[in-house]
């Protein structure tokens, strides 16, 4: 299943080192070729004679050595997958901030392949707010984190931290690669986060959309294979993957032009951005000055997204729409697929706890237009990216 692809497996210094042996006799097993790069101290946990007799080719570990340097640009742009396992927690602090002391951080910082991390410590390291803010940071990067385990650590606890096993590292490689071309020569259309309208220089009407679910929609299309137009609004973090082209924008109008630009060329467009439904009809040139007697602010409605792109589509084309409730939901979803044209409409709820703005949680309903609809529990936003192409694919693309 592997046969042909390149691994790059990154090792830090973590006692979960000693599992990367096992990794990769499973990776060589199943026909991948395997370049292993190790951070100084992961040395002292695993020996590079070993990587490199298993691998077949020479364990790298220094930038310098005797006259010579390790190409760490052509490592991380001629490799299918860099896959970091163990990722402790001193080299996941490293990546975040940018650091490249050593080959195997140079070697991140330069890779245009998807980087995969596994982490590895113990319990309290794993739950230290700093820990968590590294991760998120890699996340936004475009990485993938690798779930950990719960188990015996080694400090001799009990808990969360353990780094996945090498036999379960290897079925989520099995089953990236396969899913990998799904949307091979697929263009997709995303949309994410808020739009701004402003009242005056220093005023907006706007919403608390983070534009995560989004982005996260937009990876998991890139990392099966499509090109995704992401346009995003603002505040939204990018992410950073060769098959994304993004697309910042401030307003509604903005994302509107961006969006009819795009689509005639479009496979799939999935909008998921909060559009502000009204703009003001002025937007005044200097700061408005408080007033005793208050402020009235005509508004005006901008351009429906969804609809005009409904009424664009092509039999070709499918178009996906996301709906955010606080009552009535399910109606409200149905009479929003029906007039906008839409294939799929994705319902969230303000209701739900854990879900909607601003959160790393979702729960959503997917209804079509056969009258057909999938729930989802709460799960991270991430893992919703997955149920959500998951469902697409089935539907359109089998």
């Amino acid at each position: 299943m592997l046969q042909g692809k390149k691994i790059l497996l990154g090792i830090s210094g973590s006692i979960a080192a000693y599992k990367s042996i096992s990794l990769v006799r499973l990776l060589i097993k199943q026909g991948a070729s395997v370049q292993v790069i190790l951070s100084p101290a992961a040395r002292d946990f695993v020996s590079p004679l070993t990587l490199s007799t298993l691998s077949k080719q020479e364990a790298l570990s220094d930038l310098f050595e005797e006259g010579s340097w390790a190409n760490h640009v052509m490592l991380g742009r001629s490799s299918d997958l860099f896959l970091i396992a163990p990722l402790s927690c001193n080299t996941l602090a490293k990546m975040a901030h940018g650091h490249c002391d050593n080959l195997l951080l140079a070697t991140y910082l330069s890779a245009t392949c998807p980087v995969w991390v596994a982490p590895a410590m113990d319990e309290d390291m794993w739950h230290h707010p700093t820990t968590k803010t590294n991760l998120d940071l890699l996340r936004s990067f475009g990485n993938t984190v690798i779930p950990v385990n719960s188990g015996e650590l080694a400090s001799g606890l009990t808990g969360e931290g353990r780094m996945a096993e090498p036999e379960e590292i290897l079925a989520m490689v099995q089953n990236y690669f396969s899913r990998q071309a799904v949307f091979a020569g697929k263009k997709a259309l995303v949309t994410a986060g808020p739009t701004y309208e402003p009242i005056d220089p220093v005023r907006f009407i706007g919403n608390h959309s983070s534009g995560k679910m989004g982005v996260a929609i937009a990876l998991e299309l890139a990392t099966r294979g499509a090109m995704v137009d992401l346009v995003a609004g603002p505040g939204v973090s990018l992410p950073n993957h060769p098959g994304i082209r993004s697309h910042s924008v401030t307003t509604a109008a903005e994302m509107y032009a961006a969006c009819n630009d795009r689509f005639p060329t479009t496979d799939l467009a999935i909008m998921a951005a909060a559009v502000a439904d009204y703009t003001p009809v002025t937007v005044a040139g200097e700061k408005i000055k408080k007033k005793e007697e208050g402020l009235d602010l005509p508004l005006t409605k901008t351009k429906d997204i969804l609809k005009e792109l409904g009424r664009q589509k092509a039999a070709n084309q499918v178009l996906v729409g996301f709906a955010l409730e606080t009552n009535n939901e399910r109606a409200n979803a149905l009479q929003k697929l029906e007039t906008k044209n839409a294939d799929l409409i994705i319902l969230n709820s303000l209701q739900d706890k854990g879900a909607g703005f601003g959160v790393d949680t979702n729960k959503i309903t997917i209804f079509d237009r056969a009258g057909q609809e999938a729930q989802f529990p709460l799960k991270s936003k991430t893992a919703l990216a997955t149920d959500i192409i998951d469902l697409i694919h089935k539907k359109f693309y089998e």
